[in-house]
């Protein structure tokens, strides 16, 4: 089993994670709502019960008592602190002309799709993914194609033989890419990243790269951007996503980045965005995630350790207790995919999560219509909510399989 947490973990944990209810949380507050049943334990939404780092609390009371706040623009400081951070953390080398603002990844998801394609138009993905992706092309009359992801011994993989039949076939205009992938939990390497983008460079096909969860690197597998592949060759023909938003839980605060490298791109992007007047970030968002770059890095290897430990203990006491369940391999994000399908039969998943194990969770068909026993659980929270959340599945899948 998984060692116990340091003393000094244990200490972080303490101070800054905070219980949501009553503070109009998504994840807590519309549980009744979303699931028809306000006692379940949260483990979906991929937000957090851990406060932000103080230095940006600090921040963000500092710029309220100034009182005023009219129209502003991003500072050089800015620029700056999510500069530094990609190289830090990274080694990406970002040149500050390629960045533009958003209000959040999904917000560009939808912007892109609607900038990049025309209605009737294909856009491919990997399913299982992250449900915005489908809703952002379908939401806007174009047509989704799936290349499924592959699942076998080797965990998640990417089925590069179908993704060059379906490029060839399909008149594919977009990739919309996850990286780290949610919800498998995969970093892609870099051989793999390369062999997407020749395959998009023979096709003619745009990549746009959501990148937001690039910081959770739980394994030895490390995070590697589609900007960095061979050295920086393929930038020029990629737009990236991201944002300090799951990093440091500042999903509100309404501020992400556009990375465009391409000179062309960025002109065209930048049309587009002045004829849909697209509001660029938030003042208090870019505030907060100036201040995270700079003084949160402690504080967030702290939060990895704590998730380390909390995907750890979910792994090993599924594998001890009901070794039959599969926990898909957690390289990057901070959201666990796990498949009952060798107990729970697909009918009955939503009712035995919610009912028998009072939980509230998101299901894998959220993710691929192929997925009807997966369950995605956040684990970026406190590890009593984790175990308690492990222990109910563990009891009610032991009796299940008993039966």
């Amino acid at each position: 089993m998984v060692a116990p947490l340091s003393g000094e973990l244990k200490q972080f944990v303490a101070e800054h994670v905070v219980d949501r209810h009553n503070t109009n949380s998504v994840k807590w507050d519309l549980l009744q709502d979303k699931y028809g049943d306000a006692n379940l334990l949260a483990m979906w939404v991929a937000d957090m019960e851990f406060k932000a780092p103080q230095a940006v609390q600090d921040a963000l009371v500092a710029r309220a008592q100034a009182g005023t706040f009219g129209y502003s623009f991003t500072p050089q400081s800015y620029y700056d602190a999510f500069i530094n951070w990609q190289k830090r953390r990274h080694e990406v080398t970002l040149q500050q002309d390629w960045i533009r603002f958003d209000t959040g990844v999904v917000n560009s998801l939808y912007r892109v799709v609607n900038w990049l394609t025309e209605p009737n138009e294909k856009v491919a993905v990997l399913q299982p993914v992250y449900y915005p992706f489908t809703e952002a092309i379908e939401h806007q009359g174009r047509k989704v194609v799936s290349v499924d992801l592959l699942n076998g011994d080797q965990g998640w993989q990417i089925d590069f033989a179908n993704l060059e039949k379906t490029f060839q076939h399909e008149d594919i205009k977009l990739l919309l890419f996850c990286s780290p992938h949610n919800p498998v939990g995969r970093i892609w390497s870099e051989a793999e990243l390369e062999a997407v983008l020749k395959l998009c460079h023979t096709y003619g096909v745009q990549l746009v790269s959501d990148e937001i969860h690039q910081d959770f690197e739980i394994g030895k597998q490390r995070f590697t951007s589609v900007l960095k592949v061979a050295d920086g060759a393929y930038a020029d023909q990629v737009i990236v996503l991201n944002a300090a938003s799951k990093t440091f839980n500042l999903a509100a605060l309404l501020n992400s980045h556009v990375i465009i490298p391409n000179e062309k791109l960025r002109q065209s992007y930048d049309a587009f965005a002045e004829s849909q007047h697209i509001v660029e970030g938030s003042l208090l968002g870019q505030v907060a995630t100036e201040a995270a770059y700079n003084e949160g890095e402690a504080w967030f290897d702290k939060l990895l350790a704590v998730i380390r430990y909390n995907y750890q203990y979910l792994k090993d006491t599924l594998a001890e207790n009901v070794p039959e369940i599969t926990v898909s391999d957690l390289q990057g994000t901070y959201l666990s995919y796990v498949d009952l399908a060798p107990i729970i039969q697909p009918e009955e998943t939503e009712k035995f999560i919610q009912e028998t194990c009072g939980l509230a969770v998101d299901y894998g068909a959220w993710f691929s219509p192929k997925d009807q026993t997966y369950i995605r659980l956040n684990l970026a929270t406190s590890p009593e909510n984790v175990q308690a959340a492990t222990d109910r599945l563990v009891t009610q899948l032991k009796q299940k399989r008993n039966r």
